[in-house]
């Protein structure tokens, strides 16, 4: 398991490697998001309220999905901390 945290502002992020899964995952004072995908970072990524939540949309690529968080959390793409071991998801 792989975890990394970042913050920017009011929002917090960690970065996690389990299940299978890479979960970016955001909270912040407007709620929670996450993004996810599978480890193997080949199939398209998830948006979920929560890294253990239902599936919200699919996206083909990283920034789509963060534009989805964004707005989920009422900040800016640009407020969304992305720790480096996150970077190439989507990819």
């Amino acid at each position: 398991m792989t975890d990394s945290t970042e913050t920017t502002g009011q929002i917090d992020s960690t970065y996690t490697e389990r299940d299978g899964e890479r979960v970016l995952s955001f909270s912040g004072q407007n709620g929670s998001a996450a993004i996810a995908q599978n480890i193997d970072g080949y199939a398209m990524v998830k948006v979920r309220p929560t890294p253990d939540g239902d599936e919200l949309e699919r996206y083909y690529g990283f920034d789509m999905a963060l534009d989805h968080v964004a707005e989920l959390l009422g900040v800016s793409v640009d407020d969304l901390p992305i720790p480096e071991s996150a970077a190439d998801m989507g990819m």
